[in-house]
């Protein structure tokens, strides 16, 4: 079964996604800052890693880059809404510097989130 973690510091955005791709037939691990996120990953080892970007404490950013530097090939999609003096878009453009195959500016449907995972894993084919 694929491994997915998600992070983010939003437990609504948080409870949902995780719940939603549980449903979808994914084994979700939910992490809400990115120092937990990146434990978490050492533990589980996911095939692909959601984060948001704009946190408190460890942001998106250094999150994913904890991650890749530790496993170069985990699959990444970066999300965002911006923040008080970020953008979103600016703060994705970052993000896919960093490794982020797929960004999605929040809010998005789950459809569009699925779509998007499914695309980063190679499942685009798969119903």
């Amino acid at each position: 079964m694929t491994k997915i973690l998600v992070i983010d510091d939003d437990s609504q955005i948080l409870e949902m996604v995780t719940e939603f791709l549980a449903d979808a037939g994914y084994e979700v691990f939910g992490a809400s800052d990115g120092d937990k996120g990146v434990e978490l990953f050492r533990e589980k080892s996911p095939d692909l890693v959601i984060t948001d970007i704009i946190m408190p404490g460890k942001e998106g950013i250094g999150t994913l880059m904890d991650i890749k530097n530790q496993a170069p090939d985990v699959k990444a999609i970066a999300i965002s809404g911006g923040g008080r003096v970020v953008r979103a878009s600016d703060a994705l453009k970052d993000a896919s510097f960093f490794g982020a195959e797929e960004i999605i500016e929040k809010p998005f449907s789950c459809d569009n989130l699925l779509e998007t995972v499914k695309k980063v894993l190679g499942e685009s084919n798969k119903s």
